[in-house]
């Protein structure tokens, strides 16, 4: 685990890099067991690479160029050539685990390397230049998926029975000191803190405890890449240590090493999350109405048998098992029996993972013969046809939170004063175009909000003349 800070290069420095010398002596120790470790390849995830929000990119190609002519040091300069093999591999394994990781996106021509991977390989290659490079960026995904990155390193390195060296290219928190570059937050010495800890001990299930509100609050830049590092060291015990920690420009440079000893299953740290988190859901997903249960029933059937349930089959055991059969009336079996197979409504499925919108599909007026089977298309959907979004991998099933809203009957109005972002949900449309927003969502506080948000989703001009309609919903979780 290792920063990027250009101003450590003498050449950029021009004497301020003698500030933080431990940071250097520390980053010469690593040169040294790099070499001393030999190995064929080095993986380097960086934050600077090239990044996507829903993807993580492997650099293609046979070779890479860069120089920090950036930071008025063109002098520094590298040309490096990719293991072509061990990507190739990695690309593979992520396509039969229908995870989003590959080389697409770029030609192989365009993008320089990034300082984030240059720093580390000035340092190394003082010591050690025999290897083959894989760079890695991060991406906007969940923790644990660049934790499930980091597992599939590690399966590519041994079935290619590479000899490879893992670097988690990041700087720690920006926000130090008031009379740094970034100001000072109260968050980023704790964060510091608490991540030297984490990696210095080898407590990495400790690393899925740093909420993202406050890893923006102290704007750090290396979590992910010391999380997808920690994947690469699944099932291992390790041997850890802290070599330096400064934060003397108001940015924190932290290096550690990790060891690997030898297979520990107790540290299997993503099956025992996932084990965790299924006990947690499960009483969740016990008091689930039979909405939400038909919207469940259907996206695993499709996506774990790839069959296409059928309401009136399912329905009476769906209802059977509903501890909770309508969270809005006091309603019997008979009730909800008739709302789902005898009412037509548009509705709305939204699908959750790890606390994130994981895709949400739904219809404005009933394009089917119900709303059960409404629900049974628009969950099939939300999985698989939201295009923010690739589809939902059979690991991820278990793991959805769910929600269903049935829409009532949109209802043209004069003007936004008789909308209610709590109670109302929102029409704009402009011609053919159509934008909607659903009511009471997290962060959406304003009527105002409420129509950019929809009219942007529809690509309309708000400067232009538009229409609104309005329609309410319930919403079953």
């Amino acid at each position: 685990m290792v920063p990027h800070p250009p101003i450590i290069l003498p050449e950029v420095g021009r004497g301020e890099e003698k500030k933080i010398q431990k940071t250097t002596d520390a980053y010469l120790r690593v040169a040294e067991e790099v070499a001393a470790l030999r190995p064929e390849t080095i993986v380097i995830s960086s934050p600077h690479s090239v990044s996507y929000a829903d993807y993580f990119h492997i650099s293609p190609g046979s070779s890479a160029e860069g120089d920090m002519g950036g930071f008025r040091a063109p002098q520094v300069s590298f040309r490096e050539k990719y293991d072509e093999d061990f990507v190739e591999r990695l690309s593979a394994i992520a396509h039969v685990e229908e995870f989003a990781a590959g080389t697409l996106g770029q030609r192989a021509q365009d993008v320089p390397l990034d300082h984030g991977t240059m720093i580390p390989l000035y340092f190394i290659r003082k010591k050690y230049s025999d290897f083959k490079l894989v760079r890695i960026g991060l991406s906007g995904m969940s923790l644990e998926e660049h934790y499930k990155m980091g597992m599939m390193i590690k399966e590519a390195s041994e079935a290619l029975d590479r000899r490879v060296v893992y670097i988690a290219s990041g700087d720690l928190a920006h926000k130090m000191k008031e009379d740094g570059p970034y100001g000072f937050a109260p968050e980023a010495p704790e964060y510091d803190e608490r991540i030297m800890h984490v990696m210095g001990s080898g407590n990495f299930a400790e690393l899925f405890d740093f909420d993202e509100g406050f890893l923006n609050a102290c704007a750090e830049c290396g979590h992910r890449s010391f999380v997808m590092m920690a994947g690469a060291f699944d099932g291992q015990k390790v041997k850890t240590q802290a070599l330096s920690h400064e934060a003397t420009f108001g940015v924190g440079y932290g290096i550690c090493t990790c060891y690997p000893l030898g297979a520990d299953e107790g540290r299997r740290l993503l099956l025992l999350r996932h084990n965790k988190k299924e006990a947690a859901l499960s009483e969740q997903k016990e008091n689930e109405d039979a909405w939400v249960r038909m919207a469940r029933a259907s996206l695993e059937s499709y996506i774990l048998k790839r069959e296409k349930i059928r309401a009136e089959a399912e329905l009476p055991r769906i209802i059977r098992e509903a501890k909770v059969l309508d969270s809005t009336h006091e309603a019997d079996a008979k009730t909800v029996e008739e709302a789902l197979l005898k009412q037509k409504a548009g509705a709305f499925v939204s699908l959750h993972l790890n606390g994130k919108l994981r895709g949400c599909i739904g219809t404005i007026v009933p394009t089917t013969k119900n709303v059960a089977e409404e629900l049974i298309q628009n969950a099939i959907s939300a999985a698989t046809a939201d295009h923010r979004f690739f589809p939902v991998r059979k690991d991820e099933v278990p793991f959805l939170e769910y929600s269903v809203d049935v829409l009532s009957e949109p209802v043209p109005i004069a003007d936004a004063s008789v909308l209610d972002v709590k109670k109302y949900g929102v029409i704009v449309r402009q011609g053919r175009k159509q934008g909607l927003l659903l009511p009471d969502l997290e962060g959406v506080d304003t009527v105002e909000d409420q129509i950019a948000i929809a009219a942007q989703k529809g690509g309309i001009d708000l400067a232009e003349e538009i229409e609104l309609y309005r329609f309410e919903v319930i919403r079953h979780h």
